[in-house]
C-alpha cells in the first residue's frame, strides 16, 4: 500500500486526538480509502514520526489519536541551501520536489535576469505557498521529518546584502575557472548552491557571485538543463561529502 504518512501543522501529543488537514483528509478518504481503525503516521516537522489510529473518517474530515512517537534519523549531514533561479513550467516544481528528496535544508528562489517567469508580489506569495506544499509532499513521500523552508523569491543582489559569506561554502556551476567537486575541502558549515534558470546566469550575475566568494565547479563536459544541474550537483555533494 502507499506510504500512509501525512503532514500536519498542529502540535502532536501522545494519547491526544488531532484533526488532519482538509487536503490530507481528502487524500486519506478518496485516494487511499482509509476507514476508522486504520493506522497511519503523522509528522509536523519537529523531527519525529507519530503513529496514530484513525478515530473518525468522513468525506472531508478525519481525526486520529496519537499512539506512539519516535525520532527520525534520516536527515543529511550536509546543510545545503539551494539558491534556484526561478524556472518556468513544471521545472521549478520538479526541482523543489527532488531537491527535498535529496536532502536540502532550505530553498531560496532567485529572480534572475534570465528567468522567463516574472512574478508580481501577489503571485510570488502564491507561488511560494505552492512550492512549500510541494516540499511538504516530498517529505511525506521520502520519510523526512523536518520540512525544508521555501523562502520568498528575492533578487540575487538583495540576497547577498542579507547573507554574509562567513562560515559558508558557496558553489555555482560555471565551467570557466572551475574545479571538480572532489578538489573542494569538505564543508563544515552551510553549503550554498547557486543554479541559474533556463538560460543560465548572466555574466554579470556570475561576476557578482564570484565577488561574494562563490567558487565555480564543473559537473562533466555536457550542458545540463537547470533542473538537471541542481539535482546532479546535490547528488554529487551527497556522494562526495554526505550520506550516499
Amino acid at each position: 500500500m502507499a506510504n500512509l504518512r501525512f503532514y500536519t501543522n498542529s502540535p502532536l501529543v501522545l494519547n491526544e486526538t488531532v484533526q488532519l488537514s482538509e487536503s490530507a483528509a481528502v487524500h486519506a478518504t478518496r485516494a487511499l480509502r482509509l476507514t476508522e481503525g486504520d493506522h497511519a503516521i503523522l509528522f509536523n516537522g519537529d523531527g519525529h514520526n507519530y503513529d496514530c489510529t484513525l478515530t473518525t473518517v468522513k468525506k472531508n474530515s478525519v481525526t486520529a489519536i496519537i499512539t506512539h512517537a519516535s525520532e527520525v534519523h534520516n536527515e543529511s549531514p550536509l546543510n545545503i541551501t539551494l539558491l534556484q533561479a526561478i524556472s518556468s513550467g513544471d521545472r521549478m516544481d520538479f526541482t523543489i520536489q527532488k531537491a527535498v528528496e535529496l536532502g536540502v535544508k532550505n530553498i531560496q528562489p532567485i529572480t534572475s535576469k534570465r528567468s522567463v517567469v516574472k512574478l508580481s508580489a501577489e503571485r510570488a506569495e502564491k507561488r511560494t505557498e505552492h512550492w512549500q506544499n510541494i516540499a511538504i509532499s516530498a517529505c511525506e513521500q521520502s520519510g523526512r521529518a523536518y520540512v525544508p523552508k521555501v523562502l520568498t523569491p528575492i533578487s540575487l543582489e538583495n540576497w547577498f546584502s542579507q547573507n554574509p559569506s562567513v562560515g559558508t561554502t558557496r558553489i555555482l556551476l560555471n565551467p570557466i575557472g572551475a574545479k571538480r567537486l572532489t578538489e573542494i575541502q569538505k564543508p563544515t558549515g552551510e553549503i550554498q548552491l547557486l543554479i541559474g534558470a533556463e538560460g543560465g546566469l548572466s555574466q554579470e550575475e556570475i561576476d557578482l557571485a564570484t565577488s561574494h566568494q562563490f567558487q565555480s565547479i564543473v559537473l562533466g563536459p555536457r550542458i545540463l538543463r537547470t533542473e538537471t544541474a541542481a539535482l546532479t550537483a546535490i547528488a554529487a555533494m551527497q556522494l562526495v561529502w554526505g550520506d550516499f
